[in-house]
């Protein structure tokens, strides 16, 4: 592969795609392969369908060498191009990885820097091996910030990303137990996140760390600059104001950016704005900005969304659950003040062979608080002793929640992914 030539075809079909269903006309087509599935078989149709080149690594499928390349890997084509475009650009990229609050601190931040300056940042959750990539090279020459979410559920993952996205800032926003089954336990979920700081301090880069985690603060020595956010003796520091049903944050020191009233969910979000104080106000962005960017955040894609149907409030967290983020939501919830309090969890994945254990140990968590009602959903939460209501799947907890016909009542839903808990609530 002459990287060169691919990257001269690239700058003529900007645009990427690896899926001929999305395609559009002019796209730059990839055939990658997945576990049921061979791009190479739709780079002809791709073609067809308006595609201005396409990429492929099997040789049969190689059939119009005018508007096709082939390359031994399409995948690692696709990395080391992101590569090649990212040197291009001489522009910070700040990379932001952690076990809970990755895509809310990526959004926040985009929204306070987007308020001074051109940005780009990772659209939705593209912050795996193809993701990575693909929203590298979705980065136009006139960007002057990117903010890029890395995910990782095994070892060498980070770092992997790192050399393709070079960043020169970092946030890792915490860690905790998520991932377990591919990390190998709660220290490998720390040595796998840790590979964002360890690139930083090989390249001088610069880290936004948390102080109010002591395991950060260890983590980031050694590395060139280290700046700080938190309640306390850090280079920013703020609070959050209690009694509210959407978080309110007082930023406190030397910063004029004052109070900051956000559409966001519970204390647990207070490091993430934190997070995007700290950034925005490095990076310069007038104090008077900063506020009202990141008020004017709502979250989405049943992320700590609020919902209200009727007299309820329903908070909807069902975009993932471990055990870290099931804690921090049941202790945010057990803090609101409401008439009646209700509960539908689904189980939490990946937790490998400690799954049974942190199962068990929520339960028994649940127990130390009064709830109006806890219905628990699938997965693990079937072997587990506890006395609340076990439902084997999000729609029967849809038609449970249904008969209940609850009023004034404050309603949690969380549970991991594969357990599709937005359904509980869907029309």
């Amino acid at each position: 592969m002459n990287i060169e030539q691919l990257y001269s075809i690239y700058l003529q079909n900007p645009s990427i795609q690896t899926d001929t269903r999305k395609l559009k006309a002019g796209d730059l087509f990839f055939a990658l392969k997945g576990a049921n599935f061979n791009g190479n078989e739709f780079a002809a149709k791709a073609l067809e369908q308006g595609a201005g080149f396409a990429v492929v690594d099997e040789e049969k499928y190689f059939t119009q060498p005018d508007k096709m390349m082939l390359v031994s890997d399409a995948l690692e084509a696709l990395q080391q191009l992101a590569l090649h475009h990212r040197k291009q650009l001489g522009i910070p990229f700040i990379a932001i990885t952690g076990t809970n609050g990755k895509t809310t601190t990526k959004e926040l931040i985009n929204a306070a820097l987007s308020s001074n300056y051109k940005t780009y940042a990772t659209v939705g959750n593209l912050n795996n091996h193809i993701g990575v990539p693909l929203t590298i090279l979705s980065i136009r020459e006139d960007v002057e910030l990117a903010v890029i979410e890395m995910g990782a559920n095994h070892q060498r993952e980070i770092e992997a990303y790192c050399k393709i996205a070079l960043p020169t800032h970092g946030i890792i926003t915490n860690i905790g137990k998520a991932h377990l089954e591919g990390f190998g336990g709660e220290e490998g979920v720390k040595k796998a996140k840790g590979e964002l700081y360890d690139y930083l301090r090989a390249n001088n880069g610069t880290v936004f760390v948390c102080n109010e985690y002591g395991y950060l603060m260890e983590m980031s020595q050694g590395i060139a600059h280290v700046i700080t956010y938190g309640r306390e003796n850090a280079d920013y520091t703020g609070r959050p104001l209690a009694d509210k049903a959407f978080l309110e944050v007082e930023v406190t020191g030397d910063s004029k950016v004052g109070l900051i009233q956000t559409q966001l969910v519970g204390a647990y979000n207070f490091p993430n704005v934190m997070a995007a104080v700290t950034v925005a106000s490095h990076f310069k962005v007038p104090a008077q900005k900063i506020a009202p960017a990141i008020a004017a955040y709502t979250p989405s894609n049943n992320r700590s969304q609020v919902i209200k149907q009727g007299s309820n409030t329903i908070i909807m967290d069902a975009y993932n659950a471990n055990p870290s983020s099931m804690k921090a939501a049941l202790d945010n919830f057990a803090g609101l003040q409401a008439n009646k309090k209700v509960l539908l969890l689904g189980a939490m994945m990946e937790l490998g062979e400690d799954s049974i254990k942190e199962h068990q140990a929520l339960v028994d968590a649940l127990q130390r608080t009064h709830w109006d009602a806890v219905v628990l959903v699938g997965g693990d939460f079937q072997k587990v002793t506890h006395p609340y209501i076990y439902l084997p799947d999000a729609l029967e907890a849809k038609k449970w929640l249904e008969q209940q016909q609850f009023t004034d009542t404050h309603i949690l839903v969380k549970g991991s992914r594969s357990t599709g808990m937005e359904r509980v609530i869907s029309q």
